[in-house]
């Protein structure tokens, strides 16, 4: 960093400086956003200012009139976005124009491929909205100062993109009276169409005609002399001003709905579905909450919370209301404006509020609604959602009881009745096709969808038609861990305890079974001591057809895929060993049974090659290798 007597040059964060890049020469046919996002950044800057004034009344300075103002200079090739809101400190300043501070940064940027659309839709979801600035500006100052500082401690920041200097910004302190923030956009050669007050008023009206403050511009007149329009000393509000969840839903079109979205979310793209209700009776609370289209950057950063913006009597109080919406719905955004809370509402209070409680439950319900009308009646576009938000769901099943077998309906998992992931179905819908005399939901749990589909535990399950669900999701198994039954119909994994297919396995299948048991009890006792404390047990398999040998887990005890993935995650997980199923009728068993020279390799080789048949890792594997080009050799005669 290099410092100048007045003025302070910093080089952007390296994430910043690749943003900027991607915004300069990628989104052009995106550029209307620009003006949207930085309205939408204004209205939050006053919308926080009202938030601390109620503490803090000094703050609004005599001057409680809070609004937005966008004016242009033809001559100057400017557009000014101001507003009297919060405003900003020399260290807030360098801190949010200079930095994104927020976590998940790389994973973003990975995310980038030069698609114009994808990438808008992604700088939407990452929430940085005020560098979309660049694309249609050259150079961007920005003068600010917070509320309740001394006019001395204004601030001025500027950047330029072209030049020695692009890449650099400044920082320097200057005089401002004014509280809030004012950011001049002096734009490129090629973005002069917007400076007219047409162009602009229509811009506002279509993306943020919803902003609760008044958007102010000066009048325009039509100069008979000059031939044009002359810009006055009047203003006037350009946006309705009013809060649109206040109105009634018939009174509000689909597209004012979407353009709210678009400033309450922070996204680029129209949302999946919304829902908008006023509720009445003890509790009086206005709910407008919104679904969107794909997630977030950081969906999986469960601290991560800016869904919900709580307003009581339309008056903002925070953006953060995380104790509005339950952590398993957490990509729902929208507001909540209570009639019932005090203005002075704190987070402590939201922590221990009973109305809060209240409010919470009530938004649960109305999105779990939500997402049952859309599964019912809107199946593309609720597989669109599952494929975006189905995994956090899923989080539910053991987190909210009291919804748990409503979230249990919205489940979809892959199963051996279609061929890719993509295709799911639903627990109910598995539960109609269940065959005669099938009173139990299978399932398999593996760690990717290839290992759950190939898993030598669906054997004879394939053999009789039994449909089996596919789980390769590691939040799968906090899934069944904590749903087991749904409809009457218990949930049971085909590879733990002993397999019971009760009604769909005959007699016959039966006897045969248990005359194999008895028949190789000598050759089970046999592997059972060479394997050791390797294994629980040894025992004959129902579960197989083309199989020699599978892992299975006892019912009590915990599975192996979920130990795996616990141990993967650095948490101590009971290695519980594993029962060795064999099966009598593979000619590898039949092979063994008559070894005698080499039969602790074949029955190790067994073992591993079961283990890894159910995706778990050898502890040996070069001891594996050899063992095996031993038995090669054995059998060629050398």
């Amino acid at each position: 960093m290099s410092q100048t007597a007045t003025a302070q040059t910093h080089a952007f964060q390296a994430e910043v400086k690749q943003l900027l890049h991607l915004m300069i020469h990628s989104l052009y046919s995106n550029r209307e956003i620009f003006l949207r996002e930085l309205i939408s950044n204004a209205s939050d800057a006053c919308d926080k200012l009202r938030f601390e004034a109620l503490d803090a009344p000094e703050l609004f300075e005599n001057d409680p009139d809070l609004a937005i103002r966008v004016g242009f200079d033809k001559s100057a090739r400017t557009i000014t976005v101001s507003d009297n809101g919060i405003g900003m400190s020399a260290e807030e300043v360098v801190t949010h124009l200079g930095t994104i501070a927020k976590s998940g940064t790389r994973e973003f940027f990975g995310q980038l491929t030069g698609d114009r659309q994808k990438d808008a839709n992604l700088i939407g979801q990452f929430g940085v909205g005020f560098y979309s600035a660049f694309i249609v500006a050259d150079r961007v100052t920005v003068e600010t100062r917070r509320a309740g500082q001394p006019a001395s401690e204004g601030v001025r920041w500027e950047c330029a993109m072209t030049g020695e200097t692009a890449g650099e910004y400044t920082t320097e302190a200057i005089e401002r009276a004014a509280r809030g923030t004012s950011i001049t956009l002096h734009l490129r050669e090629d973005q002069d169409d917007l400076l007219s007050g047409w162009q602009l008023r229509s811009l506002i009206r279509k993306y943020s005609d919803h902003i609760l403050q008044p958007i102010l511009m000066k009048k325009e007149e039509w100069d008979e002399d000059k031939k044009e329009q002359v810009v006055s000393e009047e203003d006037e509000t350009v946006n309705q001003a009013s809060a649109l969840w206040a109105k009634s839903k018939n009174e509000i079109t689909d597209d004012e709905y979407k353009a709210f979205y678009k400033h309450v979310g922070h996204d680029y793209d129209e949302p999946l579905a919304w829902t908008h209700n006023r509720v009445e009776g003890r509790h009086e609370y206005t709910q407008l909450l919104y679904i969107p289209k794909h997630a977030p950057f950081d969906l999986w950063d469960r601290n991560a919370r800016h869904g919900i913006k709580l307003y009581v009597k339309r008056v903002f109080i925070m953006d953060d209301a995380e104790k509005l919406m339950p952590t398993y719905l957490r990509f729902v955004r929208g507001v909540v404006d209570s009639a019932d809370l005090p203005l002075n509402v704190s987070r402590e209070i939201l922590q221990e509020s009973k109305d809060i409680d209240t409010i919470r439950a009530g938004c649960t319900k109305r999105v779990l609604g939500l997402l049952e009308d859309l599964a019912e009646n809107d199946k593309d576009n609720y597989a669109a959602f599952w494929k975006e938000f189905g995994k956090v769901l899923k989080e539910g099943t053991g987190e909210d009881f009291a919804n748990k077998d409503k979230i249990a309906g919205l489940l979809r998992f892959a199963s051996t009745h279609a061929d890719t992931p993509d295709e799911t179905v639903s627990l109910a819908d598995y539960i109609g096709r269940m065959k005669e005399g099938q009173d139990k939901i299978y399932y398999v749990t593996a760690e990717t969808f290839n290992a759950a589909k190939n898993s030598p535990h669906l054997e004879i399950f394939r053999k009789k038609g039994i449909e089996v669900l596919l789980l390769s999701d590691r939040v799968d198994e906090w899934v069944t861990g904590n749903l087991t039954e749904f409809d009457g119909k218990p949930l049971v994994s085909v590879a733990k305890g002993g397999l019971d297919l009760g009604e769909l396995e005959d007699e016959e299948e039966k006897k045969e079974a248990e005359k194999a048991a008895d028949e190789y009890k000598e050759l089970l006792d046999r592997v059972k001591a060479s394997l050791g404390e390797r294994v629980k047990d040894v025992r004959v398999t129902h579960r197989l057809t083309d199989s020699p040998a599978c892992l299975v887990a006892d019912e009590h005890d915990m599975g192996m895929n979920l130990a795996r993935i616990l141990k993967a995650a650095g948490q101590d997980a009971p290695m519980a060993k594993p029962i060795l199923e064999i099966n009598p009728s593979h000619p590898a068993v039949q092979r063994l049974r008559a070894e005698e020279s080499s039969f602790d390799d074949w029955a190790a080789v067994l073992f591993e090659q079961a283990l890894l048949a159910e995706g778990g890792t050898l502890d040996d594997p070069a001891t594996f290798v050899k063992r095996i080009n031993h038995l090669m050799l054995a059998m060629s005669g050398n």
